[in-house]
């Protein structure tokens, strides 16, 4: 029988090729899990299996509450007024104190505002800024896409010999890290293949070598563990749409370590980040701390929204959600190993549990075809370029059982053939 891990405990390994394993095993497995009673939180269609909450979490129960509370009282009663009484102004603030404690942060060293690729933008810029003798950012080709193209479109724009230099393996990354680097950009967690770099060790080599680094925190956190206070990061920023649960389109965060919070400059230099923006004054002064990483005027509905998965993830506490990630991921790649074995599945995540962030990827050549059918049979996982099948264990709303379910009609859509259809050849404006 399987074992469950306790919060915080070691995590003890998955068997999922012993004779005897049963549904009923998942079940019990599910029975005991201290964070179960956090699937009650969610709104969850009935029938579906879902595990794309790697691209975008399940909606929390309580959002639709504040939604309401915003559109029908704050907005629709006290109007504009609510800018002081229901404290939508200090909104990017308060979020991202509470986000801090997810991430290894300080209170006053987040903001909960603008997208992921904004914020990058601003904090890309900013590091440029200090590092004014060096020209260069380094980061992987297997990076996210928005992240280089947001790289380079800022060296093409600030041109005098600015330069994105990629590397193609994790191997590559100290010796691309030289005496012209200003920044090292990576994203903690691959998009793709979930791999998870070692961020004390990176960032060390970086500053070591006079760069400095941003992380991109997207897959992480709400996800695994993250100490960047711990690994002295100098700047990071993600999304609060995957993990966190803060809904389409929910604003996105930057961090930026207090030592550098006098230094700096970002050019987005909206009012928003002005030191007294109803002076009304025509030069701008930045605010004296993270709010100078603001820009313009808040999405408030969404801002508000994105509470109510942040308030979910610090009460569940990451060493638990992480203690049952990994033995969802471990026991997910164990049953499609052993159950799904010669239909031309090839594992592309890291197979040590450690070294993988919360979802699992597995590589096949009708890898589109095969996802497709499978969410017409209710279980949703994504799709990523080259034949990628990513599935996301999202620990607050995702059970065992889902796994055994999932694995077991990822078989059947294998042994049929049932992606050989040409309603799932048609590609979809969203993969």
């Amino acid at each position: 029988m399987l074992s469950s891990a306790a919060p915080g405990s070691e995590l003890h390994a998955v068997d999922a090729t012993q004779e005897g394993l049963t549904r009923t095993d998942c079940e019990i497995l599910d029975a005991a899990d201290p964070l179960a009673h956090f699937r009650r939180e969610f709104a969850l269609p009935e029938g579906i299996v879902y595990l794309d909450g790697n691209s975008l979490g399940a909606r929390p129960v309580r959002a639709l509450d504040i939604a309401q509370r915003v559109l029908q009282q704050e907005w629709g009663q006290q109007l504009i007024a609510s800018w002081n009484t229901a404290g939508w102004f200090e909104l990017p603030r308060r979020l991202g104190d509470k986000l801090a404690r997810l991430i290894g942060a300080e209170a006053g060293e987040v903001v909960v505002t603008d997208s992921t690729s904004v914020n990058l933008f601003k904090l890309l810029a900013a590091g440029l800024h200090l590092q004014a003798r060096r020209t260069t950012i380094v980061s992987e080709r297997d990076n996210f896409p928005t992240d280089l193209y947001i790289a380079e479109g800022l060296t093409r724009l600030l041109g005098a010999g600015h330069r994105l230099r990629l590397v193609d393996a994790p191997g590559e990354i100290a010796g691309a890290v030289d005496d012209d680097t200003a920044v090292l950009l990576l994203t903690h967690v691959n998009y793709r293949s979930g791999a998870m770099h070692d961020m004390a060790e990176l960032t060390h080599l970086a500053q070591a070598r006079g760069a400095l680094v941003v992380w991109d925190l997207a897959h992480s956190a709400g996800a695994v563990p993250v100490d960047l206070s711990g690994a002295n990061a100098d700047f990071a920023i993600g999304c609060t749409y995957k993990y966190l649960n803060g809904g389409p389109g929910a604003p996105g965060f930057a961090f930026v370590a207090r030592r550098w919070h006098e230094r700096f400059e970002q050019p987005l230099s909206g009012w928003w980040g002005h030191a007294a923006p109803f002076a009304f004054e025509p030069g701008y002064v930045p605010a004296p701390g993270i709010e100078r990483a603001l820009c313009g005027t808040q999405p408030i509905l969404s801002l508000a929204v994105a509470e109510a998965g942040l308030d979910l993830m610090l009460a569940a506490q990451m060493p638990a959600v992480r203690a049952k990630s990994l033995q969802l991921g471990e026991l997910f790649i164990a049953l499609v190993e052993r159950t799904c074995a010669g239909h031309g599945l090839t594992l592309a995540s890291p197979r040590a549990a450690g070294a993988r962030g919360s979802h699992v990827s597995f590589v096949h050549q009708h890898g589109y075809g095969i996802m497709q059918a499978l969410i017409a049979r209710g279980v949703v996982g994504d799709y990523r370029e080259p034949g990628i099948l990513r599935f996301g264990f999202a620990p607050l709303y995702l059970r065992h059982v889902d796994v055994w379910d999932a694995v077991a009609l990822l078989r059947d859509v294998l042994e049929t053939r049932a992606w050989d259809d040409s309603r799932f050849v048609q590609r979809s404006a969203v993969t």
